[in-house]
This record gives structure tokens, sequence and C-alpha cells, in this order.
């Protein structure tokens, strides 16, 4: 797979897991502090099911294709857990040129 996709992939995923979490945690607030609808719950919860399996499959794509330790591996992969640690990885992992930085990489 091309390392460019696979980066680009990575962070567009890592956003959207992000995203999922926080709507997710808004749908919990509404339903269990408000008293009120489960509706974000319902809506949320299997959008943030299937973006953290599709994390867990980019980010080892992206770990076999840009060649990452094992470390950094399993580091991508528990960023999945807390809310929002996906970005906190993307960035880091860019910051420490374990992902090329965008636009680095070329054709």
């Amino acid at each position: 797979m091309n390392p460019r996709t696979v980066s680009t992939a990575f962070r567009v995923v890592a956003v959207a897991e992000a995203l999922s979490w926080l709507g997710l945690l808004a749908g919990m607030f509404v339903k269990r502090v408000l008293d009120s609808s489960e509706l974000g719950v319902q809506v949320f919860g299997p959008i943030h099911g299937g973006v953290f399996v599709l994390y867990v499959v980019v980010a080892l794509a992206a770990a076999r294709t840009l060649r990452w330790s094992r470390g950094t591996t399993l580091l991508a992969l528990a960023a999945s857990i807390p809310p929002l640690a996906t970005i906190w990885f993307e960035r880091r992992a860019t910051r420490s040129g374990e992902l090329p930085a965008r636009g680095a990489l070329t054709a």
C-alpha cells in the first residue's frame, strides 16, 4: 500500500474516531445526566463502534506500511481507547517522524 494513502487514511480515521467519541459522550450525557432521550447513544454508539474498528484496521495497515516499531503500534492501538487520544497519537507520530507530515511524501 502507498505510504501517502495510508498516512492520509490514518489521519482521517483518527479524527473521525475522536469525533465519534465526542458524539457518543454527548449522547451519554443527554441520556444519563439530563435523564432524557437515548437517541444520541442509539445513533452514535454504532457509529463509534464502526469507526473504532476501522481505526484499528487502518492503524495496523499504517504500522505495516510505515514500518512502525512494536511499541509505536501498541501505542497507536491503545490510543483508540481514551476519548480524543487518537488525535494526540496522530500529532505525536507526525512530530516524531513515524507518520510523514502532510505533503512530505512524493508520489
